[in-house]
């Protein structure tokens, strides 16, 4: 039954990322091909080289996520040891996917702070 459950929200978010990817990749084609068409090339940002902040700090950025990706899991082992999640049925049952992504969301949110306060 959890099986069932899991793989019905990923299949159910894949294809909505996917949708999502499709869609915004042929807007910004179509919003860049009408800004170069009406003569605005400086303003489409095509000729312009991708460097951004964030890209200075690639191994801070994955080492972060892993971190607190690692720190998540040893808390969902740590809480199923005690007995104070059973995470195979019932209420709990997507307790331990909540707390390894709230984990890997404040290892990107870490990252983004120290990437900008070092850009400053």
């Amino acid at each position: 039954m959890f099986s069932e459950q899991i793989g019905a929200a990923i299949v159910t978010a894949v294809v909505f990322f996917g949708i999502y990817s499709l869609l915004k990749a042929l807007t910004d084609y179509l919003l860049r091909r009408k800004i170069v068409n009406s003569g605005h090339i400086d303003k489409a940002g095509i000729l312009e080289s991708i460097e951004s902040e964030t890209a200075k700090y690639p191994t801070l950025k994955w080492g972060l996520v892993t971190l607190f990706a690692g720190a998540g899991m040893i808390l969902i082992q740590i809480l199923s040891r005690a007995g104070r999640l059973n995470w195979d049925q019932g209420a709990d049952a997507f307790l331990p996917i909540g707390i390894e992504l709230v984990f890997i969301s404040a290892g990107f949110l870490l990252f983004f702070f120290i990437a900008t306060t070092r850009k400053q």
